[in-house]
């Protein structure tokens, strides 16, 4: 069965990425000598799981044509929507031809270069036979307080809490389903989220802190130290 189960990748990259105050998106920022979502792709190529990865732009993006990769024959480009869940959406639509609703999806942060892959497959292992599906994630190892204001209000117990990271792998069927159905909620901030409106409760796979999402300035010289350390 396992045989005929294709895994796609859905890599949403509308996103303009406000925090990092530069001249463009943060996906395009030059790292060690390549833009991130051209590091995050070829992570993904090398994995060497995926049918075809869709890459979500949006309609507007002057720097996605001009990236080789974007040629890639394993890479097709989709348009981005309003939100995050909209241009996965897309990215699924845009696979629908081939893709059976059993088929596995990995939907993956651009601004996640740092992605391994070593993880991407121990993820698919440990799903693969899963009803739902499941993300990659950290556990919590700071203490984290409930704050109203600048006020604390409690501690969580972080027993509890985990830090959600991506890949998230789902059914083609199940996440297609769950995002139409979630369409303009604000209480979707990722794949996995719309999943549990369903009342699907989805896996933790715990993942590698160096797995980071480039979102603040600093966080490219992160990056780039671990991908020397990788």
């Amino acid at each position: 069965m396992i045989n005929s189960i294709k895994f796609w990748a859905i890599v949403p990259a509308a996103g303009v990425g406000k925090r990092m105050q530069a001249d463009r998106p943060k996906q395009y920022l030059e790292l060690a000598g390549k833009t991130v979502i051209e590091h995050t792709l070829l992570r993904l190529l090398q994995a060497d799981v995926f049918a075809a990865i869709a890459v979500v732009v949006s309609e507007e993006d002057p720097y996605w044509p001009d990236l080789a990769v974007s040629q890639h024959q394993k890479i097709i480009t989709a348009p981005g929507g309003k939100e995050r869940a909209d241009s996965v959406l897309s990215g699924l639509k845009t696979i629908r031809e081939q893709a059976s609703d059993d088929d596995w999806v990995l939907v993956h942060d651009a601004a996640r270069p740092c992605i391994t892959a070593a993880d991407i497959h121990y993820l698919i292992d440990s799903l693969v036979d899963d009803d739902v599906g499941g993300i990659l994630a950290l556990a919590s190892p700071d203490t984290l307080k409930q704050v109203e204001g600048k006020c604390i209000t409690g501690t969580l117990d972080r027993s509890h809490i985990w830090r959600a990271l991506t890949p998230q792998m789902f059914r083609y069927g199940m996440l297609k389903t769950a995002l139409e159905q979630a369409q303009g909620n604000p209480a979707i901030t990722d794949d996995a989220s719309a999943l549990e409106l369903q009342g699907l409760q989805p896996k933790i796979v715990e993942g590698r802190p160096d797995n980071i999402k480039i979102t603040r300035p600093e966080d490219l010289a992160l990056a780039q130290f671990y991908m020397e350390q990788q």
